[in-house]
């Protein structure tokens, strides 16, 4: 029966030999990553160890805020176009050297990914990718000033404190516990978490189907906390299996296309596209969650976070060349022709410093 479905899985978009690749590229530029100190906070103690000790707390735990836990996508700061300390020194970097350094997917079909058939150099491509040059040809005046580098799921947060990339755009869910290690921008898009099976599976969703069956999840992902929490919470069914967890999303299909799990949990905009890759895979039940994408940089980003909503506002404005026309490109045939569904709602700018 495994070598059925692996047959079967074949077909799909790749097949798993080539998906292996590109999770072994993935991996390998992740390797490759330059490892830089992080910066200090520049935290100073004026009030004696018990305040100072407090206020730290508070700052780095939003989810104790109930508006940021139920909102946490407003918390980002106002748009602005003025340049600032971060953007100065992204400006002045010289030669081949003056790129924005940009953390990405390589192998998420249609978000970001190297496409075989794209020339001798399979470039990146992708809705996420698309954003990457809007924004670097906002900052810089050239959209391909850019320095791709693969960053596996559960290293986003790690290569933005590490000053390994200036920004991430990689599928990534802005939540209250991140808000702790990272600076979000608006969301530029909205989708939910789903489950992603065989056809001839048995499950019909986030649902008591779920009993006995093996889950796969992200390291690091929202995917994960979410059955983690709901499991402890009894909300999902005791018997479900979430200990299988992957630093790259994609290594979830390929271990159900191996037979190894039973199930995917991921957000529903990423399953489409897996679907899209395999067609013995699909959809299962309607999303059961409400998340948003965001940039994430660096906590002290200020004129960056400010600079990528301007260009947010902007690129949604765009009719010609801006956030419509990237979703009618690459996503309209792995979700739905109208983008209703999947725009963000109007943005909030509710973090004041």
């Amino acid at each position: 029966m495994r070598g059925r479905r692996l047959r079967a899985s074949l077909r799909g978009w790749g097949g798993v030999g080539a998906m292996a690749v590109v999770c072994a590229l993935a991996a390998a530029f992740a390797m490759l990553l330059p490892l830089t100190q992080p910066h200090g906070d520049g935290s100073t103690g004026t009030g004696g160890p018990g305040l100072t000790h407090a206020a730290q707390v508070a700052a780095d735990d939003p989810c104790t805020d109930p508006a940021i836990q139920k909102a946490p996508e407003k918390q980002t700061l106002s748009p602005s176009s003025a340049d600032g300390t971060t953007i100065d020194k992204i400006k002045a970097r010289q030669g081949d050297k003056r790129k924005l350094i940009v953390g990405v997917d390589q192998n998420s079909y249609r978000w970001g990914y190297r496409n075989p058939n794209g020339g001798k150099n399979a470039d990146l491509e992708g809705f996420d990718i698309d954003l990457v040059h809007r924004i670097a040809e906002d900052i810089l005046g050239d959209p391909n000033a850019v320095q791709f580098k693969a960053v596996p799921t559960n290293q986003r947060i790690p290569a933005i404190q590490k000053d390994r990339v200036d920004m991430v755009v990689r599928t990534m869910t802005i939540n209250c516990d991140r808000l702790s290690d990272v600076a979000f921008s608006a969301p530029y898009f909205k989708t939910g978490q789903q489950v992603l099976a065989p056809k001839s599976s048995t499950i019909t969703g986030y649902n008591d189907t779920l009993a006995n069956k093996k889950i796969c999840t992200a390291e690091g992902s929202t995917a994960y906390t979410k059955l983690d929490d709901d499991k402890k919470a009894g909300k999902l069914v005791s018997s479900a299996d979430i200990s299988t967890t992957v630093p790259n999303q994609l290594d979830c299909l390929v271990r159900l296309q191996l037979g190894e799990v039973d199930a995917v949990v991921t957000d529903g905009a990423l399953a489409a596209s897996q679907a899209a890759q395999d067609p013995t895979v699909q959809l299962k039940g309607e999303p059961f969650t409400t998340e948003y994408y965001g940039v994430a940089m660096k906590k002290d980003a200020d004129d960056l976070v400010r600079r990528v909503n301007q260009i947010l506002v902007d690129y949604r404005k765009d009719t010609t060349d801006g956030w419509q026309a990237s979703y009618d490109k690459w996503l309209s045939a792995t979700l739905d022709k109208d983008s209703t569904q999947s725009e963000p709602p109007p943005p909030e700018y509710l973090r004041t410093s």
